[in-house]
Protein backbone atom coordinates (compact mmCIF):
# COMPACT_ATOMS: atom_id res chain seq x y z
CA UNK A 1 0.00 0.00 0.00
CA UNK A 2 1.23 3.08 -0.85
CA UNK A 3 2.41 5.80 1.51
CA UNK A 4 2.40 9.68 1.86
CA UNK A 5 5.32 10.44 2.10
CA UNK A 6 5.72 8.49 -1.47
CA UNK A 7 5.00 10.18 -4.67
CA UNK A 8 1.11 9.58 -5.55
CA UNK A 9 1.46 7.62 -8.77
CA UNK A 10 -2.67 6.69 -8.94
CA UNK A 11 -6.20 7.96 -8.27
CA UNK A 12 -5.67 6.33 -4.57
CA UNK A 13 -2.75 7.97 -4.00
CA UNK A 14 -4.06 11.04 -4.03
CA UNK A 15 -7.34 10.23 -2.41
CA UNK A 16 -5.12 9.47 0.61
CA UNK A 17 -3.44 12.57 0.47
CA UNK A 18 -6.83 14.67 0.02
CA UNK A 19 -8.03 12.73 3.09
CA UNK A 20 -5.17 13.66 5.16
CA UNK A 21 -5.21 17.36 4.00
CA UNK A 22 -9.11 18.23 4.14
CA UNK A 23 -11.41 18.53 7.23
CA UNK A 24 -13.12 15.73 7.69
CA UNK A 25 -16.61 16.72 7.08
CA UNK A 26 -15.48 17.97 3.51
CA UNK A 27 -13.54 14.92 2.83
CA UNK A 28 -16.88 12.80 3.49
CA UNK A 29 -18.99 15.07 1.73
CA UNK A 30 -16.25 14.59 -1.63
CA UNK A 31 -15.93 10.72 -0.60
CA UNK A 32 -18.85 9.85 0.54
CA UNK A 33 -22.36 8.17 -1.04
CA UNK A 34 -26.01 7.82 -0.31
CA UNK A 35 -27.13 5.47 2.67
CA UNK A 36 -24.93 2.22 2.67
CA UNK A 37 -22.97 3.39 -0.07
CA UNK A 38 -23.87 0.39 -2.15
CA UNK A 39 -24.10 1.62 -5.04
CA UNK A 40 -20.67 3.77 -4.57
CA UNK A 41 -18.96 0.70 -4.44
CA UNK A 42 -20.57 -0.74 -7.35
CA UNK A 43 -19.46 1.63 -9.44
CA UNK A 44 -15.98 1.08 -8.89
CA UNK A 45 -16.18 -3.04 -8.44
CA UNK A 46 -18.14 -3.23 -12.23
CA UNK A 47 -15.20 -1.83 -13.98
CA UNK A 48 -12.93 -4.15 -11.79
CA UNK A 49 -15.05 -6.82 -13.10
CA UNK A 50 -13.92 -5.93 -16.57
CA UNK A 51 -11.36 -8.22 -18.33
CA UNK A 52 -8.77 -6.58 -20.84
CA UNK A 53 -7.76 -9.00 -23.53
CA UNK A 54 -4.32 -8.83 -24.33
CA UNK A 55 -3.10 -8.48 -27.83
CA UNK A 56 0.42 -9.74 -29.13
CA UNK A 57 2.73 -8.85 -32.29
CA UNK A 58 0.58 -5.56 -33.49
CA UNK A 59 2.49 -2.15 -34.69
CA UNK A 60 1.45 0.05 -31.92
CA UNK A 61 4.41 2.02 -32.74
CA UNK A 62 2.21 4.84 -33.80
CA UNK A 63 -1.01 5.23 -31.10
CA UNK A 64 -3.34 8.55 -31.01
CA UNK A 65 -5.49 9.08 -27.81
CA UNK A 66 -7.35 12.35 -29.23
CA UNK A 67 -10.82 12.55 -29.89
CA UNK A 68 -12.87 15.41 -31.31
CA UNK A 69 -15.83 16.04 -28.53
CA UNK A 70 -18.63 18.04 -29.44
CA UNK A 71 -16.48 19.96 -32.31
CA UNK A 72 -13.24 20.44 -29.76
CA UNK A 73 -10.09 18.19 -30.25
CA UNK A 74 -9.44 16.56 -26.89
CA UNK A 75 -5.96 14.94 -26.08
CA UNK A 76 -7.85 11.92 -24.70
CA UNK A 77 -11.87 11.09 -24.53
CA UNK A 78 -11.93 12.49 -21.12
CA UNK A 79 -13.74 15.10 -19.44
CA UNK A 80 -14.00 16.45 -15.71
CA UNK A 81 -17.53 16.45 -14.15
CA UNK A 82 -18.78 19.12 -12.34
CA UNK A 83 -18.55 18.69 -8.77
CA UNK A 84 -20.25 21.27 -6.04
CA UNK A 85 -18.15 23.16 -3.36
CA UNK A 86 -14.95 22.03 -5.56
CA UNK A 87 -14.25 25.67 -4.30
CA UNK A 88 -13.93 24.48 -0.39
CA UNK A 89 -11.79 21.73 -1.24
CA UNK A 90 -8.78 23.87 -2.83
CA UNK A 91 -8.46 27.16 -3.33
CA UNK A 92 -10.91 28.61 -5.51
CA UNK A 93 -11.22 24.96 -6.64
CA UNK A 94 -13.01 25.27 -9.89
CA UNK A 95 -10.99 28.11 -12.25
CA UNK A 96 -7.59 26.17 -11.12
CA UNK A 97 -9.53 22.97 -12.56
CA UNK A 98 -10.41 24.90 -15.38
CA UNK A 99 -6.94 25.91 -15.97
CA UNK A 100 -5.27 23.03 -15.70
CA UNK A 101 -8.27 21.26 -17.72
CA UNK A 102 -7.86 23.79 -20.77
CA UNK A 103 -4.10 23.32 -20.56
CA UNK A 104 -4.14 19.21 -20.99
CA UNK A 105 -6.55 19.13 -23.31
CA UNK A 106 -9.57 18.27 -22.15
CA UNK A 107 -13.19 19.71 -21.57
CA UNK A 108 -14.26 20.81 -17.33
CA UNK A 109 -17.73 21.35 -16.47
CA UNK A 110 -18.56 23.70 -13.99
CA UNK A 111 -21.22 23.08 -10.79
CA UNK A 112 -23.97 24.73 -10.24
CA UNK A 113 -23.10 24.98 -7.12
CA UNK A 114 -19.65 25.81 -7.40
CA UNK A 115 -17.10 28.45 -5.21
CA UNK A 116 -16.22 30.43 -8.06
CA UNK A 117 -18.87 31.61 -11.03
CA UNK A 118 -19.10 30.75 -14.02
CA UNK A 119 -17.77 34.52 -15.08
CA UNK A 120 -14.42 34.02 -12.82
CA UNK A 121 -13.93 30.00 -13.76
CA UNK A 122 -14.69 31.26 -17.63
CA UNK A 123 -11.62 33.76 -17.00
CA UNK A 124 -9.18 31.64 -15.39
CA UNK A 125 -8.47 29.47 -18.16
CA UNK A 126 -8.76 28.23 -22.24
CA UNK A 127 -10.54 25.28 -23.85
CA UNK A 128 -14.37 24.00 -23.49
CA UNK A 129 -16.07 25.29 -20.65
CA UNK A 130 -19.54 22.91 -19.98
CA UNK A 131 -21.88 24.18 -17.46
CA UNK A 132 -24.30 21.74 -14.90
CA UNK A 133 -27.22 23.12 -14.84
CA UNK A 134 -29.93 22.18 -12.04
CA UNK A 135 -33.35 23.31 -12.81
CA UNK A 136 -34.82 25.81 -9.99
CA UNK A 137 -38.33 26.67 -9.10
CA UNK A 138 -37.60 30.30 -9.97
CA UNK A 139 -37.50 30.21 -13.56
CA UNK A 140 -36.09 33.76 -13.95
CA UNK A 141 -32.83 32.93 -12.26
CA UNK A 142 -32.64 30.06 -14.05
CA UNK A 143 -33.17 31.90 -17.26
CA UNK A 144 -30.48 34.28 -15.92
CA UNK A 145 -27.92 31.60 -14.68
CA UNK A 146 -28.39 30.07 -18.87
CA UNK A 147 -27.78 33.70 -20.15
CA UNK A 148 -24.91 34.04 -17.78
CA UNK A 149 -23.17 30.73 -18.89
CA UNK A 150 -23.71 31.91 -22.68
CA UNK A 151 -22.18 35.22 -22.22
CA UNK A 152 -19.12 33.91 -20.15
CA UNK A 153 -18.23 31.27 -23.63
CA UNK A 154 -19.98 27.72 -22.14
CA UNK A 155 -20.14 25.39 -25.25
CA UNK A 156 -22.02 22.67 -23.84
CA UNK A 157 -25.11 22.83 -21.07
CA UNK A 158 -25.17 19.82 -18.97
CA UNK A 159 -28.83 19.06 -17.63
CA UNK A 160 -28.91 17.13 -14.34
CA UNK A 161 -32.12 15.26 -14.12
CA UNK A 162 -31.42 12.61 -11.25
CA UNK A 163 -31.47 14.78 -8.01
CA UNK A 164 -34.85 16.38 -8.20
CA UNK A 165 -35.20 15.52 -4.37
CA UNK A 166 -31.73 15.24 -2.65
CA UNK A 167 -30.50 11.89 -1.56
CA UNK A 168 -29.67 11.20 2.20
CA UNK A 169 -25.90 10.55 2.71
CA UNK A 170 -25.18 9.39 6.08
CA UNK A 171 -21.46 10.43 6.39
CA UNK A 172 -22.68 13.89 6.04
CA UNK A 173 -25.63 13.39 8.79
CA UNK A 174 -23.01 12.01 10.99
CA UNK A 175 -20.29 15.09 10.97
CA UNK A 176 -22.96 17.49 10.44
CA UNK A 177 -22.37 18.80 7.10
CA UNK A 178 -26.00 18.13 6.30
CA UNK A 179 -27.26 20.53 9.15
CA UNK A 180 -27.59 17.66 11.75
CA UNK A 181 -26.81 18.34 15.44
CA UNK A 182 -27.03 21.84 17.20
CA UNK A 183 -24.82 24.48 16.49
CA UNK A 184 -23.11 24.26 19.16
CA UNK A 185 -21.37 21.08 18.50
CA UNK A 186 -21.12 22.25 14.74
CA UNK A 187 -19.18 25.16 15.51
CA UNK A 188 -17.15 22.60 18.04
CA UNK A 189 -16.64 19.97 15.27
CA UNK A 190 -15.64 22.51 12.88
CA UNK A 191 -13.25 24.52 14.84
CA UNK A 192 -11.57 21.29 16.44
CA UNK A 193 -11.11 19.83 12.18
CA UNK A 194 -9.73 23.41 11.21
CA UNK A 195 -6.93 23.39 13.73
CA UNK A 196 -5.91 19.75 13.20
CA UNK A 197 -5.92 20.71 9.01
CA UNK A 198 -3.58 23.70 9.03
CA UNK A 199 -2.93 23.41 5.62
CA UNK A 200 -6.14 23.63 4.42
CA UNK A 201 -7.72 26.92 6.63
CA UNK A 202 -4.72 28.47 6.28
CA UNK A 203 -4.39 28.08 2.58
CA UNK A 204 -8.02 27.45 1.30
CA UNK A 205 -10.14 28.47 4.91
CA UNK A 206 -8.88 31.99 4.94
CA UNK A 207 -6.95 32.40 2.03
CA UNK A 208 -9.79 30.92 -0.57
CA UNK A 209 -12.38 33.45 0.52
CA UNK A 210 -15.39 34.39 -0.56
CA UNK A 211 -16.59 31.00 0.56
CA UNK A 212 -20.12 31.36 -1.05
CA UNK A 213 -21.54 29.80 -4.19
CA UNK A 214 -20.96 32.14 -6.68
CA UNK A 215 -23.56 31.24 -9.02
CA UNK A 216 -26.48 31.25 -7.04
CA UNK A 217 -25.70 34.06 -4.77
CA UNK A 218 -27.18 36.90 -6.92
CA UNK A 219 -30.53 35.15 -6.23
CA UNK A 220 -30.37 34.34 -2.53
CA UNK A 221 -31.33 36.73 0.20
CA UNK A 222 -29.69 36.79 3.71
CA UNK A 223 -27.14 33.87 3.08
CA UNK A 224 -23.30 33.88 3.88
CA UNK A 225 -21.67 30.84 4.21
CA UNK A 226 -22.09 27.89 2.53
CA UNK A 227 -24.19 25.93 4.28
CA UNK A 228 -26.84 28.70 3.95
CA UNK A 229 -26.05 28.47 0.29
CA UNK A 230 -26.62 25.11 0.08
CA UNK A 231 -29.95 25.17 2.20
CA UNK A 232 -30.80 27.23 -0.50
CA UNK A 233 -30.19 24.63 -3.20
CA UNK A 234 -31.87 21.89 -1.93
CA UNK A 235 -34.83 24.03 -1.25
CA UNK A 236 -35.10 25.27 -4.77
CA UNK A 237 -34.04 22.28 -7.07
CA UNK A 238 -37.59 21.92 -8.32
CA UNK A 239 -38.74 18.46 -8.19
CA UNK A 240 -41.65 18.91 -10.78
CA UNK A 241 -39.04 19.29 -13.70
CA UNK A 242 -40.09 16.52 -16.44
CA UNK A 243 -39.29 16.13 -20.40
CA UNK A 244 -41.78 18.88 -21.38
CA UNK A 245 -39.55 21.26 -19.41
CA UNK A 246 -36.94 20.14 -22.05
CA UNK A 247 -38.58 22.77 -24.85
CA UNK A 248 -38.24 25.45 -22.21
CA UNK A 249 -34.53 24.93 -21.26
CA UNK A 250 -33.72 24.70 -25.35
CA UNK A 251 -35.49 28.22 -26.50
CA UNK A 252 -33.69 29.66 -22.91
CA UNK A 253 -30.34 28.48 -24.21
CA UNK A 254 -29.99 27.39 -27.87
CA UNK A 255 -26.89 25.67 -28.30
CA UNK A 256 -25.56 21.85 -27.38
CA UNK A 257 -27.56 20.09 -24.98
CA UNK A 258 -26.79 16.86 -22.41
CA UNK A 259 -28.51 15.25 -20.11
CA UNK A 260 -27.02 13.58 -17.17
CA UNK A 261 -28.02 11.41 -14.32
CA UNK A 262 -29.73 8.56 -17.36
CA UNK A 263 -29.79 5.05 -16.16
CA UNK A 264 -32.10 3.02 -18.20
CA UNK A 265 -32.90 2.23 -21.51
CA UNK A 266 -35.98 3.54 -21.83
CA UNK A 267 -35.02 7.28 -20.61
CA UNK A 268 -31.84 7.47 -23.01
CA UNK A 269 -34.35 6.77 -25.82
CA UNK A 270 -36.74 9.74 -24.38
CA UNK A 271 -33.53 11.70 -24.40
CA UNK A 272 -32.59 11.23 -28.06
CA UNK A 273 -36.43 11.75 -28.58
CA UNK A 274 -36.42 15.20 -27.17
CA UNK A 275 -33.15 16.38 -29.26
CA UNK A 276 -30.54 15.32 -26.73
CA UNK A 277 -27.08 16.62 -28.22
CA UNK A 278 -25.54 14.20 -25.42
CA UNK A 279 -26.29 11.68 -22.63
CA UNK A 280 -24.52 10.69 -19.80
CA UNK A 281 -25.29 7.46 -18.10
CA UNK A 282 -24.65 8.18 -14.20
CA UNK A 283 -26.16 7.35 -11.14
CA UNK A 284 -24.82 10.40 -9.36
CA UNK A 285 -21.91 9.01 -7.82
CA UNK A 286 -23.49 6.92 -6.15
CA UNK A 287 -24.73 9.90 -3.91
CA UNK A 288 -28.88 9.31 -4.88
CA UNK A 289 -31.32 6.58 -5.02
CA UNK A 290 -28.40 3.84 -3.70
CA UNK A 291 -29.10 0.11 -4.75
CA UNK A 292 -29.48 0.93 -8.33
CA UNK A 293 -27.33 -0.63 -10.51
CA UNK A 294 -23.68 0.83 -11.55
CA UNK A 295 -22.93 3.36 -14.46
CA UNK A 296 -20.72 0.73 -16.19
CA UNK A 297 -23.00 -2.28 -16.06
CA UNK A 298 -25.77 0.19 -17.64
CA UNK A 299 -23.74 1.32 -20.40
CA UNK A 300 -24.29 -1.69 -22.67
CA UNK A 301 -27.70 -1.88 -22.34
CA UNK A 302 -27.98 2.14 -22.67
CA UNK A 303 -25.44 1.86 -25.85
CA UNK A 304 -27.87 -0.70 -27.48
CA UNK A 305 -30.39 1.24 -28.00
CA UNK A 306 -29.30 4.64 -28.57
CA UNK A 307 -25.53 4.34 -29.71
CA UNK A 308 -25.00 6.50 -32.63
CA UNK A 309 -27.76 9.24 -32.29
CA UNK A 310 -26.43 11.18 -29.34
CA UNK A 311 -23.28 11.36 -27.62
CA UNK A 312 -22.42 9.09 -24.72
CA UNK A 313 -20.57 9.33 -21.88
CA UNK A 314 -20.22 7.84 -18.53
CA UNK A 315 -20.04 9.17 -15.05
CA UNK A 316 -18.65 6.89 -11.81
CA UNK A 317 -16.50 4.36 -10.88
CA UNK A 318 -13.91 5.45 -13.83
CA UNK A 319 -10.63 5.75 -11.52
CA UNK A 320 -7.60 4.90 -13.95
CA UNK A 321 -7.28 4.77 -18.03
CA UNK A 322 -7.61 1.16 -17.93
CA UNK A 323 -11.45 2.35 -17.12
CA UNK A 324 -11.65 4.84 -19.86
CA UNK A 325 -10.48 2.20 -22.55
CA UNK A 326 -13.25 -0.29 -21.35
CA UNK A 327 -15.93 1.95 -20.89
CA UNK A 328 -15.23 3.17 -24.57
CA UNK A 329 -15.60 -0.83 -25.19
CA UNK A 330 -18.96 -0.95 -24.28
CA UNK A 331 -20.23 1.92 -26.08
CA UNK A 332 -18.96 5.44 -24.78
CA UNK A 333 -17.60 8.11 -26.64
CA UNK A 334 -16.05 9.59 -23.71
CA UNK A 335 -15.60 8.73 -19.26
CA UNK A 336 -15.95 11.87 -17.29
CA UNK A 337 -14.02 11.86 -14.06
CA UNK A 338 -15.37 13.63 -10.41
CA UNK A 339 -14.02 12.32 -7.64
CA UNK A 340 -10.64 11.73 -9.40
CA UNK A 341 -10.02 15.20 -10.56
CA UNK A 342 -11.02 16.79 -6.93
CA UNK A 343 -8.52 14.26 -5.14
CA UNK A 344 -5.58 15.13 -6.77
CA UNK A 345 -6.53 19.12 -6.20
CA UNK A 346 -7.29 19.01 -3.07
CA UNK A 347 -4.87 16.76 -2.09
CA UNK A 348 -1.57 18.14 -3.98
CA UNK A 349 -2.79 21.59 -6.09
CA UNK A 350 -2.91 22.38 -9.87
CA UNK A 351 0.24 20.33 -10.06
CA UNK A 352 -1.29 17.22 -8.58
CA UNK A 353 -4.26 17.53 -10.92
CA UNK A 354 -1.98 17.58 -13.84
CA UNK A 355 0.16 14.65 -12.75
CA UNK A 356 -2.92 12.42 -12.43
CA UNK A 357 -4.27 13.65 -15.24
CA UNK A 358 -0.86 12.62 -17.52
CA UNK A 359 -0.82 9.43 -16.02
CA UNK A 360 -4.52 8.33 -16.79
CA UNK A 361 -3.38 9.27 -20.01
CA UNK A 362 -0.33 7.35 -19.76
CA UNK A 363 -2.64 4.32 -18.71
CA UNK A 364 -5.09 5.07 -21.31
CA UNK A 365 -2.49 4.89 -24.01
CA UNK A 366 -0.37 1.81 -22.61
CA UNK A 367 -3.86 -0.38 -22.57
CA UNK A 368 -4.51 1.05 -26.32
CA UNK A 369 -1.51 -0.50 -27.23
CA UNK A 370 -1.27 -3.60 -25.60
CA UNK A 371 -4.92 -4.31 -26.46
CA UNK A 372 -3.69 -4.09 -30.09
CA UNK A 373 -5.80 -0.37 -31.17
CA UNK A 374 -3.73 2.67 -32.43
CA UNK A 375 -6.61 4.90 -32.58
CA UNK A 376 -9.50 5.93 -30.40
CA UNK A 377 -12.10 5.17 -32.98
CA UNK A 378 -10.92 1.68 -33.56
CA UNK A 379 -11.83 0.00 -29.81
CA UNK A 380 -14.55 -2.03 -29.53
CA UNK A 381 -15.51 -4.83 -27.64
CA UNK A 382 -12.30 -6.64 -29.25
CA UNK A 383 -10.49 -5.62 -26.15
CA UNK A 384 -12.38 -6.99 -23.51
CA UNK A 385 -12.24 -10.89 -22.41
CA UNK A 386 -16.24 -10.67 -22.36
CA UNK A 387 -15.95 -14.66 -21.55
CA UNK A 388 -13.88 -13.98 -18.54
CA UNK A 389 -14.93 -14.83 -14.98
CA UNK A 390 -17.44 -12.19 -13.19
CA UNK A 391 -17.21 -10.01 -16.14
CA UNK A 392 -20.34 -7.90 -16.48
Amino acid sequence: MPTLDLAPASVADYRRLAERRLPRFLFDYLDGGAYAEVTLARNVRDFERLALLQRILKDVSARSTATNLFGAEATMPLALSPVGLSGMMARRGEAAARRVAGAFGVPYCLSTLSVCSVEETAAAGSGPLWFQLYMIRDREACADLIRRAKAAGVSVLVLTVDLPVVGTRYRDVRNTMSGGGNVWTQLRRGLISYALHPGWTLDVGLGGKPHVLGNIAPYVKSASTPADFSAWANASIDPSISWADLAWIRAQWGGLLVIKGILSPEDAVEAVKHGADGIIVSNHGGRQLDGVASSISMLPRIAEKVSGQTKLFIDGGVRSGQDILKAMALGADAAMIGRPWVYALAGAGEAGLLNQLKALHGEFSVSMALTGVTETHQISRSVLDLGAAGGI
